[in-house]
């Protein structure tokens, strides 16, 4: 365990869990953050089961007391911003308040733990920030605005960070997976059952469809879960990998397409 502690955030499923699990494998002191006590006890069920050990912290990221103090001592080599949720809305049916918990949960605490994270990787001259994104961080589409603002958003600051930090030894990486079976997509339906008496209630129905039916070709986490491993391995990590063959189509579409021609496709597509 003499390769460093790395705090993985939203680490009791999907993307999460299954780097929580990698990092353990790689040597690391393995320290994954849940919301709850049942959560915890499921996380530290899931790495008996794989063998390895990660140590469960209860953490609600967006509580930024409780960041403090869970991070007083942990003098990480690497910190892995994960931790997000779609909230599935058209703008005119999300509210100020629904904003502003998502731009917290996936952008300002990422950038709140990278701060509490950085004197102590600075003083040791190396460190590694992992920023989960999305391909949804360079693309948009109709009905999850917020949640692809605060990826795009994340990016940005990410961007900032690295060349910031650069010359002390810490390197900051996004990662940007398309579409994997997370629980990320039941939340979808949760958010959408929530407009059930929205003028978008027939394009709520058609992106849920849509989703249903990828899942099935949607790879497993763990495949990005290596790809954060290799970025905390690797000496020079690049500054974005892209994971996925949808990612990578995606990223593509973005940008040879013109934007008037992405616009009437997903219109018709999901019958705005």
């Amino acid at each position: 365990m003499g390769r460093g502690a790395v705090l993985t955030t939203g680490a009791n499923s999907g993307i999460g869990l299954a780097t929580a699990i990698d990092v353990a494998r790689r040597g690391y002191r393995s320290i994954g953050t849940v919301r709850s006590q049942a959560k915890a006890d499921a996380l530290a069920s899931a790495a008996e089961q794989a063998g390895v050990d990660v140590e469960p912290v209860i953490l609600d990221v967006t509580d930024a007391d409780r960041c403090e103090k869970v991070m007083v001592g942990l003098d990480l080599y690497g910190l892995v911003n994960n931790a997000g949720y779609t909230n599935t809305g058209a703008v005119e049916d999300v509210d100020d308040d629904d904003v502003r918990h998502q731009l917290e949960t996936m952008t300002v605490a990422p950038m709140r733990l990278a701060r509490l994270a950085l004197p102590a990787m600075r003083a040791a001259g190396r460190g590694r920030i992992v920023n989960v994104s999305s391909i949804f961080g360079r693309t948009t589409t109709p009905l999850t605005g917020w949640y692809q603002a605060a990826k795009h958003a994340l990016e940005a600051v990410s961007d900032a960070l690295r060349m910031e930090v650069a010359a002390t030894g810490v390197r900051v990486v996004l990662v940007e997976p398309g579409g994997f079976r997370t629980g990320i997509w039941e939340g979808n339906e949760t958010a959408i059952a929530r407009h059930d008496e929205s003028r978008y209630a027939t394009a709520y129905q058609r992106e849920l469809l849509l989703t249903r039916l990828a899942q099935p070709l949607m790879g497993n986490p763990g495949r990005v879960a290596k790809v954060i491993g290799r970025a905390l391995d690797a000496r020079l990590p690049r500054a974005r990998y892209l994971v996925g063959y949808d990612a990578q189509a995606l990223a593509i579409v973005e940008r040879v397409t013109p934007t008037s021609v992405k616009d009437l496709v997903t219109r018709i597509g999901l019958g705005l």
